[in-house]
């Protein structure tokens, strides 16, 4: 069986989808965007401050499914202007151990959701 994760420490989804679902131990998170959970507001006045949204979002989202960053394997994260990955991988990099990070693929896209500039979505086992 799958489990719904939700939590009101992250962004409710926008649409037919959910934060996050469980099944057996691996985690499915969907993309995260820079929405304060708290204002329902964008939060997106520089690329670090968003993508540090984004990775407080991701948090919440796997505290609620009782995992740590420790605990993902593999990361997506859509950008939408390459010229911006030195900066999110900075923010990035603060919540991995360089020796144990996920595996992961960063993308150009042409466009993200509400026109925000980084979306990273996650798989985690425990």
């Amino acid at each position: 069986m799958k489990k719904i994760i939700f939590t009101d420490k992250a962004p409710a989804p926008i649409g037919p989808y959910n934060q996050a679902v469980l099944k057996g131990n691996t985690l499915y998170t969907s993309g995260q965007i820079a929405i304060n959970p708290v204002t329902g507001a964008l939060e997106t006045s520089s690329i670090e401050v968003e993508t540090e949204q984004v990775m407080q979002n991701m948090k919440a989202v796997l505290d609620a499914a009782g995992m740590t960053f420790e605990d993902v394997v593999k990361t997506t994260i859509f950008i939408m202007d390459m010229n911006d990955f030195a900066k999110i991988n900075t923010v990035y990099a603060t919540y991995f151990n360089e020796k144990t990070a996920p595996a992961r693929e960063t993308v150009q896209v042409a466009c993200l959701p509400k026109n925000v500039n980084v979306e990273i979505s996650m798989i985690a086992i425990l």
